[in-house]
């Protein structure tokens, strides 16, 4: 056998091997067809099924229809994306290039399971709408009576107002004794000893009982206690107390967590420079601490913002407890769903913009 010959045999056996490794995935894309094609049944029936529904509480027929055809046409466009990923799949078989099949077969491969990512949410959602029409739409008319929940949006959002100024007051109680706590547990010596233990005892005590234990405790306990000033408070008053002495021991942690990642070297600069460790906490720790713990408190006040509807156990009428008395006024719990709205509302765009933050920190810590 000449060398051009054993070269040539060389090279076929080459771009054999190189062909074997070129996937198309057929099995995937037709798994991704077989799924839209589901998909898409399950929309156009429970599409139907909503619409006769609308149609039966007496809505236009008109609009429904037209309505209906959104989530259809939708539906309808991830089936053409699997036809696409088919599509991508048999070019990929047939061609006789290798990188370019091997291309196509990874663009045939990213559209099938985009497909699929798309198709199983529609699944999702598909159930959802069942869920809301099964039983003739027993779960709407529950959760869900607009009528109930128009009427009752006024008084409970007035009824709200009370939530915010329980958050407004406590978070800034909390912000400043949860600091005295974290700087009491990080006192340095034999000195600080007693003061460190009274503020880990004060710490794991608060984070042991349920928010919801430490409101009743105080909520019904002091005014039982006949002390001076403390047994005429507000309902309003006692709630704060409770969920400062909780939410306090909670952020003191946070505190601590962020005053113990500065470094010492920077303690024992200010304490060289001729300041005090007070002056050197104020000046120099607590600065650097709190920049790097905005996240988590943050977080911390989104939590406090929804325990707020716990002081509904000690009789404060705020939002949560003016929804129970229109629900049992109604024999509905649309106006429960009307509070569960407008915390809704309020706490997204807080935890968006934690999100953010921590982003940020993350972008300036890759950029040093």
């Amino acid at each position: 056998m000449n060398t051009s010959a054993v070269l040539a045999n060389v090279e076929r056996a080459n771009q054999w091997r190189a062909r074997s490794k070129v996937r198309a995935y057929g099995a995937l894309t037709w798994a991704a067809f077989s799924i839209t094609a589901i998909t898409f049944l399950a929309v156009a029936a429970t599409v139907i099924s909503i619409a006769q529904f609308m149609i039966q509480e007496g809505w236009s027929t008109g609009p429904v229809w037209i309505a209906g055809l959104v989530p259809v046409a939708l539906s309808f466009l991830v089936v053409a994306g699997a036809a696409k990923a088919a599509r991508f799949s048999s070019k990929a078989r047939s061609s006789a290039e290798v990188y370019e099949a091997r291309a196509l077969g990874a663009k045939a491969a990213e559209a099938s399971w985009k497909t699929i990512s798309y198709s199983v949410a529609f699944l999702i959602l598909c159930a959802l709408a069942w869920f809301m029409v099964v039983n003739d739409a027993a779960v709407s008319r529950t959760f869900f009576d607009m009528d109930l929940i128009v009427r009752s949006a006024v008084t409970v959002i007035k009824a709200f107002g009370t939530n915010v100024l329980i958050f407004a007051v406590s978070a800034v109680l909390i912000l400043v004794w949860a600091l005295v706590i974290a700087i009491a547990r990080t006192l340095p010596g034999e000195a600080g000893r007693p003061i460190r233990t009274i503020a880990i005892i004060y710490s794991d005590l608060f984070r042991g009982l349920p928010a919801i234990i430490t409101i009743y405790l105080i909520g019904f306990g002091l005014p039982l206690t006949n002390l001076p000033i403390l047994k005429d408070l507000s309902s309003n008053a006692y709630a704060i107390i409770a969920l400062t002495l909780t939410y306090g021991a909670y952020t003191s942690e946070v505190y601590r967590a962020g005053i113990e990642s500065v470094h010492p070297s920077q303690i024992a600069a200010a304490r060289s420079l001729g300041l005090s460790y007070f002056r050197t906490m104020r000046y120099v720790i607590v600065p650097q601490a709190v920049r790097g713990i905005i996240p988590p408190l943050m977080n911390n006040c989104i939590s406090l913002q929804k325990d707020t509807a716990l002081v509904a156990i000690i009789g404060t009428i705020d939002a949560f407890n003016q929804s129970k008395i229109i629900a049992s006024n109604n024999f509905n719990l649309s106006a429960v769903t009307t509070v569960a709205i407008i915390f809704i509302l309020i706490t997204i765009p807080q935890a968006r913009f934690v999100d953010k933050l921590i982003e940020r920190d993350r972008s300036k810590r890759r950029s040093g």
